[in-house]
């Protein structure tokens, strides 16, 4: 099995052997890199901590969508879970049969989510009023999956906690009698329980209480196929923290689904959703730096990307660790890396590397989620291109953008004549 990982090797750092300076020169700065061994790692250990649970992964997309990405997933095993109608038709481009992908949207239109239906997909319904919707529409003609809020605070950053009383996400467990109403009213069949508390979950206990109330909830349908757990496994953004357990969460999980499934009479499936869980550490998103610029407080290393590359540590105040590419023994220095962006946005403050100097390549660790798929044109710059590592071969999985990328899209005017 390849070596995954970022590893110092005779003065260069490399990924499966391959130097990313070197990758740098050859696609340009910025870049994001993603280790394929890395994916594959987090995709067993997943497998091997739920192997006694009729476990399907489903792979949360909106982590990154990249064909590439999904089509290495595909080939390990994995569905995909779905957000949007677009995420929905890239899975079925990639290889992901209708039946593989669940379509777990939000505040969308009902015309988004017939177009999902006709496309064969697996429909999960977080909305009372979609739901009589849908059941209004459809009757008993396609089966769904009903995503529930269980009152739970769990996550890390607050914007990513979206299983407690106020958030918008879920049907709240309060209104299961509203629920088996609409039921059989339009004589529904329910195939699926869905809940997602939220992301970077440590404790072990959230989950077993979240599998308390489902398996509780279960006993009130008759014909469910499986019950989705979502996900909200988290990774170690700093060297020596923590990530997620998840063989003990395994472990933790067995004996109440082996429980359930003995009163349920039969065994059915248990779905999780990683996004963050498998793609997250396979990320390097590599800057250059532009200027060293002192000031009488700070020491900033001004690079050629920002908050359009990468926002996450702007938005969630997420860390993550950097590196010095082209110095690694260099004497360590406290620096503020900071973006070219005319915005404050700074990827790490007072931050302990090796010395930059003008030039330099700086790498961002833990890059592979939410990274290029929440970047965008500010200040009409190109996005980046990326490259995907795999059998230490690396690979051009998507170019740099070029100025009739920003153009492409619109359309022009021309002002009128005076008569």
């Amino acid at each position: 099995m390849t070596e995954s990982g970022l590893r110092l090797q005779e003065g260069r750092y490399v990924v499966q052997g391959v130097d990313l300076a070197e990758l740098c020169e050859t696609y340009g700065s910025p870049l994001y890199v993603y280790d394929g061994a890395s994916i594959s790692e987090q995709y067993r250990k997943m497998v091997t901590a739920f192997k006694g649970m009729n476990c399907k992964i489903k792979y949360a997309g909106k982590a990154l969508t990249n064909m590439s990405i999904l089509k290495l997933l595909k080939q390990l095993g994995a569905g995909l879970d779905t957000v949007s109608i677009q995420e929905v038709r890239l899975g079925l481009m990639a290889g992901f049969k209708p039946e593989e992908i669940i379509f777990t949207p939000n505040c969308v239109s009902f015309e988004e989510i017939k177009e999902a239906t006709e496309l064969g997909v697996v429909i999960n319904i977080d909305n009372i009023s979609v739901l009589e919707q849908f059941g209004h529409y459809f009757e008993d003609s396609v089966p769904v999956c009903i995503r529930f809020n269980p009152h739970i605070w769990a996550g890390g950053h607050s914007n990513i906690q979206v299983g407690h009383i106020d958030s918008k996400f879920g049907i709240s467990v309060y209104q299961m009698r509203h629920v088996q109403r609409l039921i059989k009213a339009s004589n529904l069949r329910v195939r699926g329980l869905h809940v997602h508390t939220g992301s970077d979950i440590l404790d072990a206990e959230a989950y077993s209480q979240t599998a308390r109330i489902m398996f509780e909830l279960a006993h009130q349908f008759q014909d469910l196929e499986f019950i989705d757990f979502g996900s909200g496994f988290k990774v170690a953004y700093k060297e020596g923290g923590n990530e997620t357990d998840v063989m003990a969460i395994g472990v933790g999980l067995q004996a109440a689904y082996d429980e359930f499934c003995e009163e349920y009479g039969r065994k059915i499936d248990l779905w999780f959703e990683p996004g963050k869980y498998l793609v997250s550490k396979s990320g390097f998103f590599v800057a250059r730096a532009n200027v060293i610029k002192p000031t009488p407080a700070t020491v900033f290393v001004g690079v050629d990307s920002g908050m359009n590359h990468l926002i996450r540590p702007m938005l969630y105040q997420a860390h993550h660790e950097i590196v010095n590419l082209s110095n690694p023994e260099g004497t360590k220095r406290i620096y503020t890396i900071v973006g070219n962006i005319c915005e404050t946005d700074t990827f790490g403050s007072d931050r302990k590397l090796s010395e930059v100097r003008e030039g330099d390549l700086i790498a961002i660790r833990n890059a592979g989620a939410y990274g290029y798929m929440m970047s965008s044109n500010y200040n009409s710059r190109f996005r980046p291109a990326e490259v995907l590592i795999l059998n230490g071969e690396a690979k051009l999985i998507r170019r740099r953008e070029t100025l009739d990328d920003l153009l492409r899209t619109q359309v022009g005017w021309e002002e009128e004549e005076n008569d």
